[in-house]
Protein backbone atom coordinates (compact mmCIF):
# COMPACT_ATOMS: atom_id res chain seq x y z
CA UNK A 1 0.00 0.00 0.00
CA UNK A 2 1.55 3.52 -1.08
CA UNK A 3 1.53 5.60 2.09
CA UNK A 4 0.69 8.94 2.45
CA UNK A 5 2.90 11.44 0.87
CA UNK A 6 3.20 15.15 2.37
CA UNK A 7 4.77 18.56 0.83
CA UNK A 8 4.80 22.05 0.86
CA UNK A 9 7.88 22.64 4.12
CA UNK A 10 10.43 24.48 3.67
CA UNK A 11 12.60 27.59 5.28
CA UNK A 12 10.93 30.23 6.81
CA UNK A 13 11.38 33.20 8.91
CA UNK A 14 9.76 33.28 12.39
CA UNK A 15 5.83 34.69 12.39
CA UNK A 16 5.89 33.42 8.38
CA UNK A 17 3.45 31.24 7.09
CA UNK A 18 3.40 27.64 4.87
CA UNK A 19 0.47 25.15 3.66
CA UNK A 20 0.97 21.81 4.21
CA UNK A 21 -0.38 19.57 1.97
CA UNK A 22 -0.95 15.58 2.24
CA UNK A 23 -1.98 13.14 -0.71
CA UNK A 24 -3.28 9.85 -1.16
CA UNK A 25 -3.25 7.50 -3.69
CA UNK A 26 -6.48 5.84 -2.50
CA UNK A 27 -9.86 7.45 -1.58
CA UNK A 28 -10.12 8.16 2.11
CA UNK A 29 -13.70 8.37 3.27
CA UNK A 30 -14.54 12.52 4.63
CA UNK A 31 -15.75 10.52 7.32
CA UNK A 32 -12.78 9.01 8.46
CA UNK A 33 -10.28 11.15 11.01
CA UNK A 34 -7.48 12.76 9.34
CA UNK A 35 -4.53 14.29 11.10
CA UNK A 36 -1.27 15.79 10.91
CA UNK A 37 1.93 15.11 13.54
CA UNK A 38 5.10 16.05 13.68
CA UNK A 39 8.35 15.14 15.02
CA UNK A 40 11.72 17.14 16.07
CA UNK A 41 14.67 16.00 16.85
CA UNK A 42 15.20 14.43 20.39
CA UNK A 43 11.41 14.04 20.64
CA UNK A 44 8.63 11.72 19.83
CA UNK A 45 5.84 11.92 16.71
CA UNK A 46 3.32 14.43 18.24
CA UNK A 47 -0.62 15.00 16.94
CA UNK A 48 -0.83 18.85 15.30
CA UNK A 49 -4.56 18.93 14.49
CA UNK A 50 -7.03 16.38 13.02
CA UNK A 51 -10.29 16.78 10.92
CA UNK A 52 -13.29 14.97 11.78
CA UNK A 53 -15.65 14.28 8.92
CA UNK A 54 -14.06 16.51 6.72
CA UNK A 55 -15.31 19.19 8.85
CA UNK A 56 -14.65 19.30 13.20
CA UNK A 57 -10.66 20.16 13.82
CA UNK A 58 -9.32 20.35 17.21
CA UNK A 59 -5.79 21.41 17.80
CA UNK A 60 -2.89 20.39 20.23
CA UNK A 61 -2.71 23.47 22.73
CA UNK A 62 0.72 24.34 21.61
CA UNK A 63 -1.07 25.47 18.15
CA UNK A 64 -2.51 28.25 19.88
CA UNK A 65 -5.09 29.79 16.61
CA UNK A 66 -1.71 29.89 14.65
CA UNK A 67 -2.25 26.45 12.24
CA UNK A 68 -5.89 25.35 10.31
CA UNK A 69 -6.49 22.00 8.92
CA UNK A 70 -8.89 21.39 6.35
CA UNK A 71 -9.45 18.48 3.57
CA UNK A 72 -9.87 19.84 -0.60
CA UNK A 73 -11.29 16.11 -2.21
CA UNK A 74 -8.05 14.00 -1.57
CA UNK A 75 -5.25 16.08 -0.35
CA UNK A 76 -5.43 17.38 3.65
CA UNK A 77 -3.82 20.50 4.16
CA UNK A 78 -2.45 22.38 7.00
CA UNK A 79 -2.21 25.81 6.81
CA UNK A 80 0.85 27.58 9.51
CA UNK A 81 0.36 31.22 10.49
CA UNK A 82 2.73 32.94 12.58
CA UNK A 83 5.76 30.36 12.91
CA UNK A 84 7.61 30.16 15.71
CA UNK A 85 11.45 28.31 16.07
CA UNK A 86 9.83 25.72 18.00
CA UNK A 87 7.69 24.75 15.40
CA UNK A 88 10.67 23.08 13.21
CA UNK A 89 10.25 19.82 12.86
CA UNK A 90 9.26 17.31 10.10
CA UNK A 91 5.48 17.23 9.83
CA UNK A 92 3.67 14.04 8.66
CA UNK A 93 -0.01 13.09 7.92
CA UNK A 94 -1.99 9.99 8.87
CA UNK A 95 -5.27 8.95 9.93
CA UNK A 96 -6.33 9.50 13.59
CA UNK A 97 -5.52 6.65 15.45
CA UNK A 98 -2.59 6.60 13.12
CA UNK A 99 -2.39 3.69 10.34
CA UNK A 100 1.26 2.13 10.59
CA UNK A 101 1.48 1.61 7.09
CA UNK A 102 0.52 5.05 6.26
CA UNK A 103 3.46 6.93 7.69
CA UNK A 104 5.01 8.89 4.67
CA UNK A 105 8.88 10.74 4.52
CA UNK A 106 7.08 14.01 6.27
CA UNK A 107 8.21 17.64 5.09
CA UNK A 108 10.38 19.20 6.63
CA UNK A 109 9.47 22.82 7.80
CA UNK A 110 12.71 25.34 9.64
CA UNK A 111 11.58 27.94 11.01
CA UNK A 112 14.30 30.44 11.70
CA UNK A 113 14.56 33.04 13.96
Amino acid sequence: QVPLVESGGGLVQAGGSLRLSCSASRRIPIASTMGWYRQSPGHERELVARLVGGSTSSYADFVKGGFTISRNGANTILQMNNLKPEDTAVYYCNQWPPIQHDWGQGTQVTVAS
